[in-house]
C-alpha cells in the first residue's frame, strides 16, 4: 500500500465512527520500490491529498524526517520538494501492517500491500 493510497482512505464507514481519518499505521514489513518521478503528476496530486495526514503517515513508517512539515510555496516549480512528495508518496510501500482507526482503534490488516477494510457485521 503506497501512502498515497493510505491518504484516502478512512474509517468512517463503522457504525460511530465520526472521526475516522487519518488512520494510524502499525508496520510490520515496509520496501522502497522505485517509481519513475513524474513531476506533473506529482503537482496535480499535491492539493487533493491531506499533507498533515501524509507527514503523520510518513512519520508512522519512519520517514517524517523526508517530507517538510508543510507544503512549500510554489510547489509547482521546486523540484526539490516534488521529489521528496513523489518518494514518500509513490515510493514507500506497506507490505504488512495493520491501519489503526484513530477513533475507535479498530485495526485493518494489510498483507502483501493491500489494506483489508471489509467490516464484521455488526460494525455495518
Amino acid at each position: 500500500m503506497k501512502l498515497l493510497t493510505h491518504n484516502m482512505l478512512t474509517s468512517n464507514i463503522i457504525k460511530g465512527v465520526t472521526k475516522g481519518f487519518p488512520l494510524g499505521i502499525q508496520v510490520s514489513k515496509l520496501e522502497e520500490k522505485s517509481v519513475d518521478f513524474n513531476p506533473d503528476f506529482v503537482a496535480r496530486m499535491i492539493p487533493k491529498i491531506d499533507w498533515s495526514a501524509l507527514k503523520q503517515a510518513a512519520s508512522d513508517v519512519g520517514k517524517g524526517d523526508e517530507i517538510p512539515a508543510d507544503i512549500v510555496p510554489q510547489y509547482e516549480q521546486n523540484e526539490d520538494f516534488l521529489k521528496k512528495a513523489h518518494h514518500v508518496l509513490m515510493e514507500i510501500e506497506v507490505i504488512e501492517g495493520e491501519l489503526v482507526c484513530p477513533e475507535s482503534g479498530r485495526k485493518f490488516p494489510v498483507s502483501n500491500g493491500i489494506p483489508n477494510m471489509l467490516l464484521n457485521e455488526d460494525e455495518v
